[in-house]
């Protein structure tokens, strides 16, 4: 039985949305500027490798922390960089000037031409609201605030962990299940009782990893095969189709 015409098995008592992908049309913002980031590195500096592919991006870099999204696509290419530190110029040769770089760019995004929304997602948020569900925002975006505030739906929101609380709090990205852990103890409830919603492989596994009571694939990009893979237990294109199927 579906929680409120939501879709959602009636064990549900919150809901963890990710941002980017899910509520926000930013992940090809992400993805443009992990490209431009990325194929600048390697022509500088490993010239004979491939371009940044769309499969990279949703294999080592989507939905997690920057550092860790630049130390996953550099070890796919068996290229070790030093840490480094913020302090680094953006086009140093360190892990950290890298992910500098590619948050320069798009925060330079984000402010030329602001945040696109799902409109679906928006309309399953408010009727989340409406069900008296409480609703998290779980993103590894170190710029969460201030896109959710762009955005305009912030007051649909109850509470968010981003990459600035999980690095106060030393909370691992995912694949991790640990930023939807802190997600669900802000909103009072057990893991058991809420439900994860996810574009990224990494997201929806750290979902099943936490053992959260359903995990929602929201496909953006061809590859609802591999989020059901992933842990999956339904896969939409858009959140608003689960609100036409509750009915």
């Amino acid at each position: 039985m579906p929680v409120s015409g939501l879709g959602l098995p009636e064990s549900i008592r919150a809901c963890l949305f990710d941002l980017d992908g899910v509520l926000t049309r930013t992940a090809t913002v992400h993805m443009a500027a992990w490209k431009r980031t990325f194929d600048e590195f390697l022509d500088r500096f490993d010239p004979g490798q491939p371009e940044f592919s769309q499969s990279d991006y949703n294999s080592f870099v989507d939905g997690k922390h920057r550092a860790d999204g630049v130390r996953g696509f550099l070890a796919s290419r068996d290229i070790t960089l030093p840490e480094g530190g913020p302090e680094d110029p953006p086009d140093a040769a360190t892990v950290q000037a890298i992910a500098s770089r590619k948050n320069e760019l798009v925060l330079r995004e984000l402010e030329e031409h602001g945040v696109e929304v799902y409109a679906g997602s928006v309309r399953y948020l408010r009727a989340v609201k409406e069900a008296g569900l409480p609703a998290a925002v779980v993103t590894a975006s170190a710029n969460g605030e201030q896109v959710i505030a762009v955005g305009g739906f912030a007051d649909l929101i109850d509470a968010r962990v981003d990459g600035v609380v999980a690095s106060r709090e030393g909370l691992r990205g995912k694949p991790e299940p640990d930023t939807f852990l802190a997600g669900a103890r802000l909103l009072g409830v057990e893991p058991a009782e809420a439900v994860v919603f996810e574009d990224a492989l990494s997201g929806v596994a750290a979902g099943r990893a936490g053992g959260f009571g359903y995990v929602v694939g929201v496909d953006r990009v061809g590859q609802s095969d591999a989020l059901a893979e992933a842990g999956a237990d339904i896969v939409v294109d858009d959140l608003e189709l689960l609100l036409e199927d509750a009915t």
